[in-house]
Formats: structure tokens, sequence, C-alpha cells
């Protein structure tokens, strides 16, 4: 087990019923639909996919035990079933990761019941970050829909990596570079780590999610305006949250802000990565100076040259960087996140014999995760070309006024940064919010800090373990 799982499995077992790590992907299942073949492809895949036969056992170390066989679970939902409601229910039922199995299939079907099926099926797939991440989903959908073309059992091919791979390539890495990298870049504590300026209670609980949307034009206009300055689209979302952070500081003069961004952590040399079946996606810490009287374009090539200098170690998780930098657990390296929300992609290599077949796929967007952190924007690009952004809140730290409030903001930076001239300074942008009062956010709750995790003194990765079958965990 890796320190990042176990980082994952703590904060999943200390908010039971929470939905904390829980994600979903769906899609629009388009053309005729046999539920028995769907079944069997997917236990098909369960067999060959060893993650999904994983579970965890805890004894002094907690550690992945991989079963022989494991059942895969898939649900069906009648006609009219809400599929919002369907959504949270699902999340909050979560996992128990000590059985085998971090993914959950569910069916709901537009048409009358019945074994084949002609109408649209709506297609849920509901998973927990500790064994699987959006990316791994894919890959799971793509062998699925291959077992289902093969009459429900999944043709032979090539071995791929899996998740024992990818801790024998974390526990043989030399981490000196790497902690050489974080210790610098992560050194400092940032004077602002949240969006929000402290305030009162809440009231609330549970999580929450506060979305506004932009138009195709609108967010053309913005991949344009980075584009032109060398720089994705993404790192404009960042600048703008960074912009939102050194804000809600209060302060004159720079100030280096911190928060988390996510990335794949497949940009390893292991080969053939990207069609590993794992939980590789993390967040690593972005720490960044704001001045407000340097112009925007350096703003965004200092996140651009950041983004590019921590790809090399971005497998490195959060608890390890935090050991590295010297924090207690009173000291926090990211209070928010930034992250691109994952739509299912498109199959291209089996759409065409999917159509032969009379099936269509269409992407449905659901929800990668709930952040365990007090707030995440999300950015979402749709099949239409326009862009949501959520904030992804904790209702106990802020209130969903407050959300909105935070979510707005985010849209009105964003949609003033095509406008901008070459020369345009921090404070130029940030006056569209003048005379809006900053988001406010409640103190944690009392009690003890998280403590830092120390799950081994020698890795980055857990060392492999053996179970009565012989797989190594």
């Amino acid at each position: 087990m890796t320190w990042q799982q176990y980082e994952v499995l703590l904060d999943s077992f200390a908010h039971r019923g929470a939905g904390r790590h829980v994600a979903q992907l769906a899609w629009c299942w388009h053309g005729p639909l046999d539920t028995e073949r769907f079944t069997a492809a997917w236990q098909s895949v369960t067999d060959r996919e060893i993650v999904l036969r994983a579970a965890v056992a805890w004894d002094t170390f907690p550690r992945i035990v991989f079963h022989e066989r494991a059942h895969a679970e898939v649900d069906h939902c009648p006609a009219g079933t809400d599929w919002d409601e369907l959504l949270e229910r699902d999340r909050l039922r979560g996992f128990d990761l000590r059985r085998p199995g971090p993914l959950r299939i569910t069916l709901v079907d537009a048409g009358e019941p019945g074994e084949r099926r002609t109408a649209a099926t709506h297609v849920l797939l509901t998973f927990h970050h500790a064994l699987l991440d959006a990316w791994s989903v894919f890959l799971l959908m793509e062998e699925f829909c291959r077992a289902y073309l093969a009459d429900g059992v999944l043709p032979g091919g090539e071995r791929r990596p899996d998740l024992r791979d990818w801790t024998r390539w974390l526990d043989h890495q030399d981490t000196r570079p790497a902690r050489d990298f974080w210790s610098g870049a992560a050194r400092d504590t940032s004077v602002a780590v949240l969006p929000a300026r402290p305030g009162p209670a809440t009231a609330q609980r549970g999580s929450g999610r506060a979305e506004v949307r932009l138009s195709a034009a609108e967010a053309d206009r913005i991949y344009r305006w980075a584009a032109a300055r060398a720089v994705p689209d993404s790192c404009a979302v960042q600048a703008v949250w960074a912009l939102l952070l050194y804000r809600a500081a209060g302060v004159r003069g720079p100030a280096p802000v911190g928060f988390g961004v996510t990335v794949s952590g497949r940009g390893i040399t292991l080969d053939s990565v990207e069609r590993l079946v794992g939980p590789l996606r993390t967040s690593v810490p972005m720490a960044v100076r704001v001045d407000p009287e340097s112009s925007v374009r350096g703003l965004l090539t200092a996140l651009r040259d950041r983004a590019l200098d921590m790809a090399a170690y971005e497998w490195v998780p959060t608890g390890q960087i935090r050991e590295w930098t010297g924090r207690d657990g009173r000291s926090s390296l990211m209070e928010s996140q930034v992250a691109w929300e994952n739509t299912p992609r498109p199959l291209p290599d089996l759409s065409g014999r999917l159509a032969d077949a009379g099936i269509r796929l269409e992407p449905r967007r659901a929800t990668d995760g709930h952040t365990s952190l007090p707030a995440a924007l999300l950015a979402h690009r749709a099949a239409d070309g326009s862009l949501t952004l959520t904030v992804a809140h904790d209702r106990a730290r802020l209130s969903d006024d407050e959300a909105w409030k935070l979510a707005g903001h985010c849209a009105r930076l964003l949609r003033r940064l095509p406008s901008t001239t070459g020369e345009a300074t921090v404070a130029d942008v940030l006056r569209v919010l003048e005379g809006d009062p900053t988001p406010r956010a409640a103190p944690p709750p009392r009690g003890h800090p998280p403590r830092a995790v120390r799950l081994r003194p020698y890795s980055t990765g857990g060392r492999p373990g053996v179970d009565r079958a012989g797989s190594e965990s």
C-alpha cells in the first residue's frame, strides 16, 4: 500500500457515510442492451483486472489483499428514477473496502423493464479513489465494451502493468532529488491558503456544490487568450484562484499563496503507465508569489513553469512532502485545490464496432469526487464547449451562500482576463471585484489538529506483503 492510499483510507474511515473520496462517471447507452451479456462482460473484466479484486486488510499496517475471485456489482434501477437523487444516494453509500470491489455499476432504464432493452439507458460507474481514479475507469469502460462485443467474454491480450507494478516502481525510486525539489518548492508557509476570510460558524453540515457556467463563446475566448500567452487554459483557472487567495489574505504588496492542483500521476517512467488501472491521480501543492503590481502574464508564466517543474515529482504523496518540509499537521500545505473534472472520453477505436451493433455511447457528466478540503474549484468543459466552474465545499466550513459568492467571483475574474492587455497587472484584474465582500469561512472544528501520517520510514510506497493466495499487496 502506498502512502497516498493510506491517507485516503484514514480520511474515509474518519468520515464514514460522508461519501469522501467516492467519485462517479456516467454514460448514456443508446441502442439495444442485453443485460445478461452486460453483467457477464463486467464479470469478465473483474476476473481480468486485479484491482477490481482488491480489498484492504488492516492489522499492524493496512495492506492491499488481492482475491482470486470477486463479484462484479451491477445494480438496476427502474425507469423514472431521479438521476440527481441516485447520484447522491450512491455516493453516500460508499464502499466497504474490507471486501473486494472498489467499483459499482448501476443501470437506469429509460424504457420498460426487460432483458433486452432498446431505449436509452444510463450507465453510472461509482468508484473509490483509494484504488481507482477516473483515468482508470475510462480504461475499464473500454475493456467492458470489448467484452460486451465479444458476447460477454473479454478477449485475451498483452499484459498491462497493474497496481503491483506501480507499488514496486515507487519502492525503487531514489527519493533524494524529489526531497530536494519539494523541500524548496513547498518550504515556506503560504500567507494565503483559503479563498475566504475568517467568519462565524455556518450551522450547516455535509458537502455542497455551487456551479456557474460560462458559455461556449466565453470559454473559447479564455482558451485563445491563454494560448496566445503560451499557457493552457487550466493556468487561467489556477491564476484566478491564486488571485482570490491573495484577495482573501488582505495583505498589501507581494505575498505567497498556496493551493493544491490535481495531476494524473502518469508522467512516470513506467512502461505502458497510461494503461495502468489504479489510483495514480493525486493532488500536489502549488505555491506561487502574487504581486499586485506585476503583470497577469507574469503570474501565468510562473504557474506554468512551476507545473512543468513539478511534473517530474508528481508521484510523491502529500504526506511525504509534509514530512520533508517539517510540518507537524498544524501547518497545512493546502486548504483548497483546483482540478479539471473528468468527462468520459469517447472510445474511437471501438465506436465503429459499437455502431455496427446499433450502440452509441454518449458521455454524461457525473462527479469526480467530493473534496475533503474546505473548498475546491472544479473546472469542467462540456461537449457543447461551455465551461462549468464548481466550488465543491465542506458546508461546515464554507456555507452555501459563501460558496455561491466564491463561484461567482471565479466566473467574473475569468470573464475579465481575455479583455486585459499585455501590461495589465494583478491589481487591474482584481478591481472587477471592488465593492464585493470577500467570502467568509468558519474556523476548523475544535479538537486535535489533523495528525501527519507516517506510514513507513523508508519509502513513498508500502513494502509488498503476501496474502494466502500469494498475491502481492
